[in-house]
């Protein structure tokens, strides 16, 4: 389907009662829905700002909210490899399969030791500096987030 005959069929459902619109041809399927103007969007909770709010100005003095403590962040000695992106850590190139790199091992810079799988695509993770593997930080399976320390390397 052609752009010019999509952004029709768009403007079409967007100035009509309808709220949804499928249309099948042999070239591809084309599913448009509108959205409801009467339901907010809402971001998750996690994304909400951490801002606090000025109290409204009085005479009177409260206390103020207790805040908790950050957990201290502890600082591994050695150098840490950090993920690159968000995703499914993984030891092994395929299940059952041995580990790139065990605690104690000699690797050299550009050496593969671990994957992570983002987006159904298989990333090899390769060492940044040579030396030797002090520390594994995740477990096989496990979630990553960008930037978060996989290795410690002596």
């Amino acid at each position: 389907m052609d752009l010019r005959k999509l952004k029709t069929l768009i403007d079409l459902v967007s100035e009509s009662n309808i709220s949804e619109l499928e249309i099948t041809e042999a070239d591809g399927k084309v599913r448009i829905v509108k959205a409801d103007p009467n339901v907010v969007m809402q971001a998750p909770a996690h994304y909400a700002p951490a801002a606090l709010m000025p109290a409204p100005a009085s005479h009177a003095t409260t206390a103020a909210p207790a805040v908790p403590a950050a957990a201290p962040v502890v600082q591994e000695a050695g150098h840490a490899v950090k993920s690159p992106m968000v995703g499914t850590f993984y030891r092994a190139a395929s299940p059952g399969a041995k580990a790139f790199v065990e605690v104690g091992d000699a690797i050299k810079e550009g050496e593969p030791i671990c994957i992570i799988e983002a987006m159904k695509i298989m990333n090899e993770i390769e060492a940044d500096k040579s030396g030797t593997v002090a520390r594994i930080l995740c477990e096989n399976g496990q979630a990553v987030e960008f930037g978060q320390p996989l290795f410690i390397i002596e």
